[in-house]
């Protein structure tokens, strides 16, 4: 029985990396790196830590955890003003959850302030959500299981009960270590790539929350 929906949230209910990239490729350009945009690709979905920090290593600079990121998101949140938009059928798919009695949360491995300046330019602040989960809050990020488990600790719902709704390569596998069901969501990845994923759609206006159940 389905009890719960946790959301990924770039790539599932907005896509702002574009806006991510754009920031981190500026912060690296100030620091003399000419980054590029594919040395970011393995890391989407993992937390900025590792999304920065990745590309840090391949250039061989230090990366300073607390000075980096604040660059980065003092250029992003400038960047999202008025910018970021749901993505297809954000809006109603929750609605259908909250109809059927189902507890929703966001896991993100995002920093709390991503996360919620992203929710609140999309017409959903953190409390349209049972719970929130950022990358903050877990020492393991995706694709470690450790932010859906906490997710559900949070619901009071067991991970088997959950669905997690996923767009990255590492999101798909940290829900199915957790033990949870997943669909993955094609906007950053392809189907073949999301492989792993339990039901596959291209956004969540090309499902039904019936579907799932």
């Amino acid at each position: 029985m389905i009890e719960a929906i946790i959301f990924d949230m770039d790539g599932v209910l907005v896509d702002s990396e574009a806006f991510i990239l754009k920031a981190a490729i500026e912060m690296f350009a100030e620091r003399g790196v000419t980054a590029l945009p594919e040395d970011f690709k393995p890391f989407i979905g993992a937390g900025e830590d590792r999304y920065i920090g990745g590309v840090c290593q391949k250039y061989s600079i230090k990366f300073d955890s607390q000075r980096d990121k604040k660059r980065v998101y003092d250029i992003y949140l400038d960047l999202i003003k008025g910018n970021l938009q749901p993505l297809a059928g954000v809006h109603e798919f929750i609605r259908q959850c909250k109809i059927k009695k189902l507890k929703c949360a966001v896991a993100s491995s995002a920093d709390l302030v991503k996360v919620e300046a992203n929710l609140l330019e999309i017409g959903l602040p953190l409390n349209t959500f049972n719970a929130v989960i950022n990358g903050q809050d877990v020492k393991n990020k995706k694709p470690a299981p450790d932010i859906f488990l906490l997710a559900a600790k949070k619901l009071d719902v067991n991970i088997k009960d959950c669905i997690v709704v996923e767009d990255a390569v590492n999101g798909v596998e940290a829900a199915k270590l957790a033990g949870a069901r997943c669909l993955g969501l094609t906007t950053s990845f392809s189907a073949k790539q999301l492989h792993k994923a339990d039901w596959i759609a291209p956004n969540l206006g090309a499902i039904s929350i019936d579907v799932l159940s």
